[in-house]
């Protein structure tokens, strides 16, 4: 029988791919503790809310502004600062450390604790943020002013804070260090501030016993659920069964939680640190081992998985493209030792084939006080004129010191520009856009300075200089930009 070497061609294709991905799933064990919660898809828009609600704004974590900008001087001015207090890693904020800012809707502000001047204040907008010290803090955008009192978490938080984004009065709080003695993460209601759920890190269903929460929760708003990962390495699911009373402002929920455990073959560090992302039933996640990692929350198994390469921190960022979700993900250099190369990431979400990789060289700092080379910082998912480009900020990279801010194309991989650094960062860069949709992006770094950057050309175009590092990653909303420095301090910084 003969075959046209154009069918030869793709049975040679399909044959490969259909071994890729049985590979890819035979690498998996994994484990239920309850009877799993079936979720239906995530819908279209994460959320009616106007704002950023959790890390980098939506479940497929490429979001991080909302509205538009009108910059024409390119100088970013601090219009306001909060000092925040202390705890054993200091104040303000380190990774991730994004806030959530959220303009209330009427009826539900008028539920909640806010002080009285801010009830009837048109266009209110509040920042939410957690901090280095174990509190959070409640924060009027344009001034700065305390909304309300702060909430005593109790243990440094290094993490992004979510609120439910159906706009109710329920805001997740991760816990990133143990002072206490315990740690885990928390459900709180914004109508008086009480904590509701209280989940226990330390695990015995775990498979490792550090109980941190970094990774920020993502709430489905139609199916009234939570999803978080644990640097324990477990998966959360949760059913909140959440009854929510506006005229007689109360707010409950009866959790039900379903934990996800897991194994992938050669890797040994289970522990997430990124925040899930999420596309119509399926999470993924990368771990400390440097696993990618898919979920379906609707069959309740894994779909697939890719083998170890090195710690994955930074969230996965999708874009759907002709049905397909893809996934831009990076690693760190860590495991590989004081030097080695941050690998770069295009992923069919699908099937977990690799479609491009590119790969850094980079530095890294071990020992008790790490700070690790590569990709911490969460990418940049382009829109408007640069819908054709991913970009990427890579730590330690040329020089012990610098770094690389890189744009590639989303289809190829191929660099489009690139800016050297002369400082690193592990803060995520933030694409803005102004009315007629050209793109800058806002970049903070290690020494605390803040640059805007032309998303098409790499050119820095200003810049601020707070003086001190910023790791945590900015929301912006409109002209203005929120972000925490490891000194301290919240800055609001607006944008002109």
């Amino acid at each position: 029988m003969y075959f046209g070497k154009k069918t030869l061609i793709l049975a040679i294709i399909l044959i490969c791919t259909y071994q890729g991905i049985a590979q890819a799933k035979s690498l998996f064990s994994y484990q239920w503790e309850q009877t799993p919660i079936q979720q239906q898809a995530f819908p279209e828009k994460y959320t009616e809310v106007e704002g950023i609600l959790t890390f980098r704004g939506t479940n497929e974590r490429s979001a991080p502004s909302f509205g538009t900008t009108d910059m024409s001087l390119f100088q970013p001015k601090i219009a306001w600062t909060k000092k925040t207090k202390l705890s054993s890693w200091g104040g303000g904020a380190g990774w991730t450390g994004q806030p959530a800012i959220v303009k209330w809707a009427p009826d539900i502000l008028r539920t909640m604790n806010v002080k009285a001047k801010f009830l009837t204040k048109p266009d209110f907008t509040e920042v939410i943020y957690a901090s280095l010290d174990g509190y959070v803090y409640f924060m009027e955008l344009e001034s700065g002013e305390e909304t309300r009192s702060p909430i005593k978490v109790g243990n440094p938080i290094k993490g992004s804070v979510s609120v439910d984004a159906r706009g109710y009065p329920l805001l997740y709080v991760g816990e990133g260090i143990p002072e206490n003695g315990t740690i885990g993460f928390n459900l709180y209601s914004l109508i008086d501030q009480k904590k509701l759920l209280r989940v226990n890190g330390r695990d015995p269903f775990a498979y490792r016993t550090w109980g941190a929460f970094d990774s920020s929760a993502v709430f489905n708003r139609l199916e009234d659920t939570l999803i978080v990962g644990g640097e324990n390495g477990l998966v959360y699911h949760i059913k909140l069964n959440t009854v929510f009373d506006r005229s007689k402002k109360s707010i409950k929920i009866a959790p039900v939680i379903s934990k996800y455990r897991y194994k992938v073959a050669g890797n040994n560090y289970q522990g997430i640190e990124n925040s899930l992302a999420m596309y119509n039933d399926v999470a993924y996640f990368g771990d400390n081992g440097g696993s990618i990692l898919a979920l379906n929350l609707k069959t309740s198994k894994p779909e697939w998985s890719l083998p170890p390469i090195d710690d994955t921190d930074a969230s996965i960022v999708i874009e759907q493209e002709h049905g397909v979700p893809y996934l831009y993900t990076g690693t760190e250099v860590d495991k590989q030792g004081k030097s080695g190369s941050s690998y770069i990431r295009k992923i069919d979400g699908l099937t977990g084939i690799v479609i491009w990789q590119n790969k850094y060289p980079c530095f890294s700092l071990l020992g008790a006080h790490p700070v690790n080379g590569g990709l911490l910082a969460t990418p940049v998912l382009g829109k408007k004129e640069i819908s054709n480009l991913v970009i990427f900020t890579i730590a330690r990279y040329g020089t012990f010191s610098g770094g690389l801010m890189v744009a590639l194309d989303k289809e190829t991989g191929k660099e489009v520009w690139r800016l050297q650094m002369k400082n690193y960062a592990w803060s995520s860069p933030v694409d803005v856009y102004d009315n007629a949709g050209k793109a800058y992006l806002i970049q903070a770094n290690s020494v605390g300075i803040v640059s805007v950057i032309s998303a098409s050309s790499g050119k820095v175009l200003g810049s601020l200089n707070i003086g001190t590092n910023i790791e945590a990653s900015p929301a912006i909303f409109n002209n203005y930009a929120v972000m925490a420095s490891r000194g301290g301090k919240i800055y609001g910084i607006k944008l002109e």
